[in-house]
């Protein structure tokens, strides 16, 4: 466990997996981060990690284990987590 802003929360290992401009921003198709048990915490963690994935981050839709979640859905040690920017054309 570690302690942010006076908070307590588990470290779990998450699998990310950046689409497109995330990847591009991120720098990186795949890693795994040490985070904290909400998607949000996940995606501020990235952020941290990857200052050009917030503008990104703010517009993509996340699916976790295949399934669009929002921020507050919670996270399992070693569950993948997928950022996928809005795609153009169709």
């Amino acid at each position: 466990m570690t302690t942010i802003d006076g908070a307590r929360r588990a470290l779990r290992p998450v699998t990310l997996r950046y689409w497109a401009g995330a990847r591009a921003a991120a720098g990186l198709a795949e890693e795994t981060l040490e985070t904290g048990p909400t998607v949000g915490d996940v995606l501020d963690d990235a952020v941290a990690a990857h200052p050009g994935l917030r503008d990104v981050v703010a517009v993509c839709s996340v699916l976790l284990e295949g399934r669009a979640v929002g921020r507050e859905a919670v996270v399992g040690d070693g569950q993948v987590l997928e950022v996928l920017p809005p795609f153009a054309g169709g």
